[in-house]
């Protein structure tokens, strides 16, 4: 199982990095290996989003998201692997907290691949991909809201 974990202060409120990450839609536009990404249903706090994933190979998977929003709390969006062709499993999670005027993420995921893929460079996939989507998300932050 790959596992990559990361803890970040992001320039900008709770609330408008919970809005970044729970806009699933709008991914392609500043996540670069992400081509399409849509909810194909939603139910309340729960949401089944597709994603199209363009890295080495293309591929595409669906997890279910659940989202919990505390305003002037901790958030979180947490998922859960359900179907895809790539992916035995998968599952992680996003907490949002204040921090002063600024906030801090911790992002957590694991997986397992359904193809046969070696330890080490299962956990390369997973871990060297963390800081450019961190850094997508840092980038996407100053493009809304100037920070």
């Amino acid at each position: 199982m790959a596992k990559a974990q990361t803890s970040e202060v992001f320039k900008c409120t709770a609330e408008q990095l919970y809005k970044i990450v729970t806009d699933y839609s709008k991914y392609p536009e500043f996540l670069s290996e992400v081509k399409k990404c849509e909810v194909i249903k939603s139910e309340g706090s729960k949401k089944l989003v597709e994603y199209h994933v363009s890295m080495v190979k293309s591929f595409s998977y669906r997890l279910q998201m659940v989202e919990n929003y505390v305003e002037n709390g901790v958030s979180t969006v947490t998922w859960d692997f359900i179907s895809g062709d790539v992916f035995k499993t998968q599952r992680g999670s996003w907490k949002i907290e204040p921090e002063g005027s600024q906030c801090r993420a911790t992002y957590e995921v694991e997986a397992t691949f359904g193809i046969f893929v070696p330890g080490p460079i299962a956990n390369t996939l997973v871990s060297v991909s963390l800081p450019n989507m961190v850094s997508s998300y840092q980038k996407r932050i100053q493009q809304l809201y100037g920070k």
